[in-house]
């Protein structure tokens, strides 16, 4: 894989995801790999205007996929602030590092917004009132996955 670039990794990755992981995560962490590859189709790097463009690329395949809005409690709750936080760095003219770890501080603030969310959408909209008080699971592995790539940048 060391040789191939971003786009076939991305799609590859989402492909993985889309044939093997269960439940709603799967083809909705698989669609934002399938979407963001094509933003990032033959790129052996990118700066940071252009992982702006390729995450805001796979957020747009998500929400057309599941159909969220804010305040679901879903991981666009997540992901929306992150490529919020991305585009205004890139505007700033932050590098990457810097932008990743200010994108994963918005990641933990909005995992932690959605605690006190009624679920509207996925299994945890079954909860009704009781999905409120707990962080929700999309949100937090955006988290995660965001927090990880900050690390690999810094």
């Amino acid at each position: 894989m060391a040789d191939k670039d971003i786009g076939f990794i991305l799609k590859n990755t989402g492909m993985t995801l889309l044939s093997s992981v269960g439940g709603a995560s799967g083809p909705l962490f698989g669609t934002f790999f399938i979407r963001a590859a094509q933003a990032a189709n033959a790129k052996q790097s990118l700066d940071l205007a252009e992982l702006q463009h390729m995450m805001q690329e796979g957020v747009e395949g998500v929400v057309m996929r599941g159909k969220a809005e804010p305040g679901d409690k879903t991981m666009c709750d997540a992901w929306w602030p992150v490529v919020g936080s991305l585009r205004q760095s890139a505007q700033q003219q932050l590098s990457v590092a810097q932008a990743l770890q200010r994108a994963a501080e918005c990641a933990q603030q909005a995992v932690e917004a959605t605690i006190a969310m009624q679920a509207r959408k996925g299994r945890a909209s079954y909860l009704g009132e009781r999905s409120i008080g707990h962080q929700d699971p999309g949100a937090t592995s955006v988290m995660l996955m965001v927090k990880t790539l900050a690390e690999i940048a810094a």
